[in-house]
Parts: structure tokens; sequence; C-alpha cells
């Protein structure tokens, strides 16, 4: 069993519409797959481990582990443990932060370019960490004729050190706000990369017509619920315990809308949100293609310099 690691996995230098791609390829298949509602586990409030398992039609199979620890520096972590299905060979242990980071990146991405307007240009983007880079970075890239306003809410250094991250983008132009009012208010689509809200937001006479909100990790938005015309998100099994789920005026997946099963935006005044609650298919997906790069040698980095952890497994059928 192979043990890749953050670094190895950054230095492969996998470009952004490479992870794009991956989250179109696995929203489309997503039911082909085996995928069990995760299991969430919270200590206390603000914590969580979340145990996400999956099999995929592509001969991959998995688990992933996240937890959520706000003293933590990040507060996030992730890991994966990758299996071949057909042999039931475990594969590789690995660090899944940056697989995480471009996945949910990518998937939020997704959301954007097939739920926005037609013309959507104004982009409010919160939590400005690893998920929003990953989304931006995403976004931009697949998008490359499309030019963005992207505002951004004034907090300490970060909106600056986050709108100097992306200056060598063209297409790009920041404007950094002070309130939620001024950030959601006047945009196409709000994205919220913010892993913890104990309220919502701000009131409804903020969201626009034809706005889409994406609440990465859901909280924040539950007026939202209530009023906007459609709900998508990535997974029913995901979401059907939420309070509002039985108010929702229209719901969906989205593995649905890109097979044409059911409608998306149909109009450019419609209110969307859509739920990417964050599926381990893309997740182990992600890991199996990277295992793959790996292994063929398709990268600068050999799966043969990778440390093995050998867990000197029983080899006779009694050994007790």
């Amino acid at each position: 069993m192979k043990v890749i690691d953050f670094e190895t996995i950054r230095r492969m230098n996998i470009v952004p519409e490479q992870c794009y791609r991956w989250a179109e390829k696995m929203i489309a298949d997503k039911k082909k797959t085996i995928l069990p509602p995760k299991i969430s586990l919270r200590p206390r409030e603000g914590i969580f481990v979340n145990t996400m398992p999956s099999i995929l039609d592509n001969g991959f199979g998995g688990v992933k582990v996240v937890t959520r620890y706000p003293e933590r520096e990040p507060s996030l972590d992730s890991k994966i443990l990758l299996m071949d299905v057909k042999t039931g060979e475990f594969l590789a242990l690995m660090d899944a932060n940056w697989i995480t980071a471009m996945r949910t990146g990518a998937v939020a991405a997704h959301s954007v370019i097939t739920l926005a307007k037609t013309d959507y240009e104004t982009v409010a983007i919160m939590g400005l960490g690893n998920t929003a880079r990953a989304t931006l970075l995403i976004l931009a890239s697949v998008e490359k004729n499309r030019h963005f306003k992207i505002k951004i809410l004034r907090y300490k250094q970060q909106a600056e050190d986050f709108a100097r991250r992306f200056e060598d983008l063209e297409n790009i132009e920041f404007t950094i706000v002070d309130t939620y009012e001024e950030l959601i208010k006047g945009s196409d689509v709000v994205i919220s990369c913010v892993t913890y809200f104990a309220d919502d937001v701000c009131a409804d006479e903020y969201f626009d017509e034809g706005v889409t909100v994406i609440p990465v990790h859901t909280r924040g938005f539950t007026n939202c619920d209530l009023f906007f015309d459609k709900v998508y998100a990535d997974d029913t099994g995901h979401v059907d315990n939420f309070k509002n789920f039985s108010k929702f005026k229209k719901f969906a997946e989205m593995c649905d809308v890109v097979n044409g099963v059911v409608p998306g935006r149909e109009n450019d005044k419609e209110r969307i949100l859509a739920y990417n609650i964050g599926l381990s298919i893309h997740d182990i997906n992600f890991a199996g293609h990277i295992y793959d790069l790996l292994k063929e040698e398709k990268t600068a980095i050999s799966a043969k310099n990778l440390p093995d952890a050998d867990m000197h497994d029983p080899s006779d059928k009694f050994w007790i």
C-alpha cells in the first residue's frame, strides 16, 4: 500500500481544467456509484468527524475521513484509504487536503457554470480560504472568456491577500466591501466557503432576482430554502434531513440536471440554491486518477519513489 502525502500531490501540478473534467464526469455518473450517506459525528459544537465511503464503477473504492477542529491550524483535515474494488486490495493511504479543496472547488464551479443566469458577471465570495481559492481558480480557468467582477468581504487582511493571489488573472477584478448585505446585494452568484455560521447571513430582500447561491458548507442560508424558486443538491440522502427540506418549492439532484432528466435554470429571474454537500465519489475519483498518474509515471513523480506501508497481513486462513 503506497503512502501518498500532501506535498507529492501538490507537486504533480494537476491543472484546474483537469479537476473540472474529473468532477464533471463524476456528477454525470453519480447514479452508477454506491454512495451511502456520510456518517457525521459531532463531539461538541463546531467540531465534526465525517466518514464518507463510496464505490465507483471505474474499479476504485474507498473511504474518506474529514475532521474539523476550530483550534487547529488549518481547522480542516482529511485522509483517504483507496482500494481496488475488484480484488479488495488496499492501494494507498493518501492525504486528502489538496483533493478536498480542489474537488470542492470544481463542483462549486460546475454549479456556477450550470445554474447561473446567462450573462452572470458579479460573483460574491465569502470565506476566503483554500476552498474559495480553488473555486475561483477553477472557475476563472474554465471560463477564460468571461470577465468576472469578484466581491469579497473585508476581514483583517484576508480580502487583500485573496485578491493578491489572483492578480495575474486578466479576467478578474476585485471589489472589497464591509458588510454581508453589500456583498450579496447586486451579485449574480453568491459562493459561501465559510465553515460555520450560527445564524443566516442576511435578510431575504438582499438576494436579487436571478441570483444563484452556493453554500459550500450549507450554513447561513436557511431563509433561502423558503423563498428561492429551485433547490438543487448533489445527493438527496445528504439533504433530506434538513429542517426545510419539505418546504423547498422545487428540488432535484444535479446529476439529473446534467443528464437532462429535469430542467436546470429555465429563465434569468429564478433564484436558485445549490447545496453541494460534498460527496466522497469525487474524492475517491480524484484519488484514483492521482494513483494512476503516479503508477503510470505520467508526471515527474513516480509511484516507485513513494513509501510503502506494509501491514504484514495474515497469510494463513487460521492464525489464532
